[in-house]
């Protein structure tokens, strides 16, 4: 594992943007897993300013998410879709029709995440998964628990991350309590990663990478066990 301390968020979110739009000119038809959440917001904004100033081109690259809340419509304004499309996929060339996301308002969950899956896979698999990390160590939806899911499935979220999330809708009360969520192994299985860590809030769960111990309750330890993992965070993350 990698680690990239920056001072601050816009230097996280530069760099974070860097290595993507490198993925991007490497392989003009790459696939990229994306996040949602806060943290991502500035390296978004920093590759939709490269496609705008410097021709980065997504038209031939291809995009899978993360996860959705459940039950969620695409078109509810605290959707991932929706998240998505206001801050990057609205912004750069990327086709619609190749960004994907997990369909929050299913009625078949257990054979939507099935699908989801088989999805990544016929498309070759992800090149390069961006990442944000919970306050309790989560990615993605995975919680902490005493087993995690290796594929793509519909988890109950914790009181922590509803919590968390709260901020971003009326009252906690509003916050779906499940969500869809790629698993422990289709994360590992991208070629690589990109964890993105900001905000004192994200101080404890980032010392869970210092040292070498895995832990379910700690879900983001796993990414230990990848041969190409890189930990962006800034000042604040580091020194809490």
């Amino acid at each position: 594992m990698r680690f990239i301390l920056t001072e601050d968020y816009e230097e996280l979110s530069r760099r974070a943007a860097e290595i993507i739009a490198a993925q991007v000119r490497e392989k003009p038809a790459c696939v990229l897993g994306l996040a949602t959440g806060s943290t991502p917001i500035g390296a978004y904004r920093e590759l939709a300013r490269m496609y705008r100033e410097e021709g980065l081109d997504f038209s031939r690259a291809r995009s899978f998410n993360l996860d959705e809340y459940y039950p969620m419509s695409p078109d509810h304004p605290q959707s991932y879709r929706y998240f998505m499309e206001k801050n990057l996929f609205s912004e750069i060339n990327l086709p619609r029709e190749m960004t994907a996301v997990p369909s929050g308002d299913t009625d078949n969950p257990p054979e939507t995440c099935r699908a989801y899956d088989a999805a990544i896979e016929d498309a070759g698999g992800i090149d390069l998964q961006l990442l944000g990390i919970g306050q309790n160590g989560h990615i993605g939806f995975n919680e902490p628990d005493d087993t995690l899911y290796a594929s793509t499935h519909l988890t109950p979220l914790t009181e922590d991350t509803i919590r968390a999330n709260a901020r971003f809708f009326s009252s906690a009360a509003e916050v779906p309590t499940h969500a869809i969520s790629m698993g422990m192994g289709s994360i590992l299985r991208a070629r690589k990663i990109l964890l993105l860590v900001s905000g004192k809030n994200k101080h404890e769960a980032l010392k869970n990478l210092y040292h070498d111990k895995i832990d379910p309750h700690c879900p983001a330890t796993f990414l230990k066990l990848h041969p190409d993992a890189t930990v962006i965070c800034d000042s604040e993350a580091y020194n809490g």
